[in-house]
C-alpha cells in the first residue's frame, strides 16, 4: 500500500489540522458511545434506581490523553489513536453494579483501569525478557489475519443498522436515511478513487460534509413542512448551551474521590475479577491493531518501537484516559482504517488528533455539533472503513497457502466462531466473539501444527546427524590423502 506521508513526515500545519479531523470523526462515534451505553445500562439503572451520568466530553478528553501517553512510550513511532474500549463494557457495568453508591462506582472505574494496566506492564515486563518469538508462533498471519478481518466484520451489523436511522425524529423515514448515509458513502469512494492530491487524503471529511448537507435539507424541509419522517437531523441538541455543565467535561476522577470512603475489600476484589480478565483479551486485539498497522506502514511494529512499548504506552494511556473520562482505552481500528484509505501514516496527525480531541472536550458547540451528525451518514463512513480493516486482514493471509489443511482448518475457524458471534460468559466476565476467534484460532494452529513441529524437528536432528556423519568421514579420509 503505497502512503503519501509516511511515520515519521510532517504534512504543511493547515494540512494535519484537516487530517487530524478526519482522525477524529473517524473514532468519534465508537469513543462517545462507550459512556452513552453505560447510561443507559439497564442493570445499573435497576441496581441504583437511576442512571449514571458519564460524561461523552469527558471521555473524548480521556482518550486524547491516553493517546498522548501511548505516543510518549513508543516513542512517537506507531501512528494509531486510542479511544474507549467496547471490550470494557461488560467490566465497567459490573463496577457500577457491585457498588453501594454511585461515586463508588466511579471509584470501581478507575480502580479497574488500574488493575488493567497492570495487566499490560506485566506482559510488556515478559515481552522485554522474553522477547516477541513466542507472540509470533502463537500468532503467525494465518492466525491474525483472519482475526483482523474479524475485527472490521463484526462491526459491519453497526455500520448497515446506522444506515437507517437519523438522530432527530424518532419515526424518520428509513429510505430517507438510507439516501443520506448512501450520499455519504459514494462521495467518500468518488473523492478517494477520483480526487486529486488532497481530496483523496481526506474522503472521509468529503463524505460526512455531503451527507450533512442532504440530510440537513431534508430535516428542514420536515421542519418547514412539519413533516417527522424529513427530521434526519436533531438541531434541539444545541439547546444544551444553555447548561453550564455543558461547557466543561464532568471529570471521573471528582466522583472517584468521594467514593473512597465506601471502599471495601470484598469490592476490590469484584472489579479486579471484572477487569483484569477482559485485559488480556484486549492484548489480543492490541497484538491484532499492530501487526494490521505493520502491514499498512512496512514496518514491524512489533520489533521497533516494540511490543513491550506498545503495551506500556496502552496500558498506561488507558488508566490515564479512565482518571478523566472512566472509560479505559485501546488502540483502533478506525484509526487504523483512517490510515489505509488516507495513505496518511504521519505520526504528528495522530498527535495533533489528540491535542484537538482534549480541546474539543472544552468546546462545547463543537461537541454539540458533532453530536448532530446523523447515524446514517456515520454509517455511511463506516460501510467503508469497516470494510478496509476486514480487507486489509484478508491481504495478511494471501500469501498464505489455503491449499494447505491446516491454515485452511485454522482460518476456517476463526471466521466462522468470528461472524458467528461466539460470546463466552463468566459470572461477570465476558470473552468477546473476536476474542473466542482468536482463542480458537490459536489453539486450532497448534493442533494442526503438532505433527509438522515433530517432522521438522526430526528432520533438523537427521540433517544435523548426516552433517556430523560427513565430517567425521572427511576427517578420516584426510590424513590418508596426505
Amino acid at each position: 500500500m503505497k502512503l503519501v506521508y509516511n511515520v515519521q513526515d510532517r504534512p504543511p500545519f493547515a494540512r494535519v489540522l484537516v487530517f487530524a479531523l478526519q482522525q477524529l470523526l473517524a473514532i468519534l462515534a465508537a469513543t462517545i458511545a462507550v459512556p452513552t451505553v453505560i447510561n443507559n445500562n439497564q442493570d445499573i439503572i435497576t441496581h441504583f434506581g437511576k442512571s449514571v451520568d458519564m460524561s461523552q466530553s469527558a471521555a473524548l478528553l480521556g482518550a486524547g490523553i491516553g493517546t498522548l501517553v501511548y505516543l510518549l512510550f513508543t516513542k512517537f513511532k506507531s501512528p494509531v489513536f486510542l479511544g474507549s474500549s467496547f471490550a470494557f463494557l461488560g467490566s465497567m457495568a459490573a463496577a457500577f453494579c457491585g457498588a453501594v453508591s454511585i461515586n463508588l462506582g466511579f471509584t470501581g472505574l478507575l480502580l479497574g483501569a488500574v488493575f488493567a494496566g497492570l495487566v499490560y506492564v506485566v506482559i510488556a515486563i515478559v515481552v522485554k525478557y522474553c522477547g516477541t518469538k513466542w507472540i509470533n508462533k502463537l500468532m503467525p498471519a494465518v492466525v491474525i489475519g483472519p482475526t483482523v478481518a474479524i475485527i472490521g466484520l463484526s462491526l459491519a451489523g453497526n455500520a448497515v443498522g446506522d444506515l437507517t436511522k437519523g438522530n432527530g425524529s424518532a419515526s424518520v423515514n428509513t429510505y430517507v436515511a438510507l439516501i443520506c448515509g448512501l450520499v455519504t458513502l459514494g462521495v467518500t469512494i468518488v473523492a478517494s478513487v477520483y480526487g486529486k492530491k488532497m481530496m483523496k487524503m481526506i474522503p472521509f471529511i468529503i463524505g460526512i460534509c455531503a451527507g450533512y448537507a442532504v440530510a440537513a435539507v431534508f430535516t428542514v424541509i420536515g421542519l418547514a413542512a412539519h413533516i417527522d419522517a424529513l427530521k434526519v437531523i436533531d438541531f434541539s441538541i444545541f439547546q444544551r448551551l444553555t447548561h453550564a455543565n455543558a461547557w466543561y467535561p464532568d471529570f471521573t476522577f471528582i466522583h472517584a474521590f468521594k467514593g473512597f470512603k465506601d471502599i471495601t475489600g470484598s469490592y476490590i476484589a469484584t472489579v479486579a475479577v471484572a477487569y483484569v480478565p477482559v485485559a488480556f483479551v484486549v492484548f489480543a486485539e492490541h497484538i491484532a491493531d499492530h501487526k494490521n498497522l505493520s502491514t499498512i506502514i512496512e514496518k514491524d511494529l512489533l520489533t521497533e518501537p516494540g511490543l513491550d512499548k506498545t503495551l506500556l504506552g496502552d496500558g498506561v494511556g488507558s488508566a490515564a484516559g479512565a482518571f478523566f473520562g472512566g472509560c479505559p482505552n485501546t488502540t483502533y481500528g478506525e484509526s487504523v482504517g483512517c490510515v489505509a484509505i488516507s495513505g496518511n501514516a504521519s505520526v504528528v496527525t495522530i498527535l495533533v488528533t489528540a491535542c484537538m480531541a482534549i480541546l474539543a472536550a472544552f468546546l462545547a458547540p463543537f461537541v454539540l455539533f458533532l453530536a448532530t451528525i446523523p447515524s446514517c451518514v456515520m454509517g455511511g463512513v463506516c460501510v467503508a472503513l469497516y470494510g478496509f480493516i476486514a480487507v486489509s486482514g484478508l491481504k495478511m493471509i494471501q500469501n498464505v497457502d489455503l491449499g494447505d489443511n491446516r491454515n485452511m482448518f485454522t482460518v476456517s475457524v476463526i471466521l466462522i466462531t468470528g461472524i458467528g458471534g461466539l460470546v463466552l460468559t463468566f459470572g461477570k466476565v465476558t470473552i468477546t466473539s473476536i476474542a473466542c476467534a482468536l482463542i480458537l484460532g490459536i489453539l486450532t494452529n497448534l493442533l494442526v501444527n503438532i505433527k509438522k513441529d515433530k517432522t521438522t524437528e526430526n528432520a533438523g536432528t537427521s540433517a544435523a546427524e548426516t552433517e556430523t556423519a560427513e565430517t567425521a568421514e572427511v576427517e578420516t579420509k584426510e590424513p590418508a590423502g596426505k
